[in-house]
């Protein structure tokens, strides 16, 4: 379980060093436009390609942590057990879920690769980013299954 936490927090400290450079892009972008009426090339391309695999890299923490948005409005009457019983299994639906997202993520690299499909700008390789997709994806699957069997083990991981 630490060795799950650890790879989930390695994955969020890597989304935050993406959403920073995509800070600094866009503060270059936009500084170079409203002073010398230049720009960077490809600014939007590569703030896509980086928030796409951010969003994906802070997955895992998000799972580990238990923060993902849970509705609760209907089961507040419910006992805590029942509460813990709902929320295995909601966290084995999360689970299967992300093995399939990543299962057609994977798919859809594949297919970005043998098509060999770019971006406009900058010709950036699509199937790059679905790549660094897969293994968050998978490693949420993961932490989910184990919260699903194992119960919550963030508290270990504090």
């Amino acid at each position: 379980m630490k060795f799950l936490s650890f790879l989930a927090k390695a994955c969020a400290i890597l989304a935050g060093l993406l959403l920073t450079v995509i800070t600094l892009i866009t503060c270059a972008s936009l500084i170079g436009r409203n002073t010398t009426g230049t720009t960077l090339l490809g600014d939007y391309e590569l703030t896509a390609v980086a928030a796409g695999a951010a969003v994906a890299l802070f997955m895992p923490w998000c799972q580990l942590r238990r923060e993902n948005i849970i509705v609760d409005f209907f089961t507040t009457k419910f006992s805590d057990s029942f509460n813990a019983k709902l929320d295995r299994v909601g966290s084995l639906v999360l689970g299967l879920a992300m093995f399939a997202i990543c299962w057609r993520t994977a798919i859809g690299g594949m297919s970005a690769y043998e098509s060999q499909t770019t971006t406009m700008m900058l010709g950036f390789p699509e199937w790059v980013v679905y790549a660094a997709m897969v293994p968050p994806l998978f490693l949420t699957g993961l932490i989910a299954l184990a919260q699903t069997f194992f119960g919550n083990f963030s508290e270990q991981s504090q």
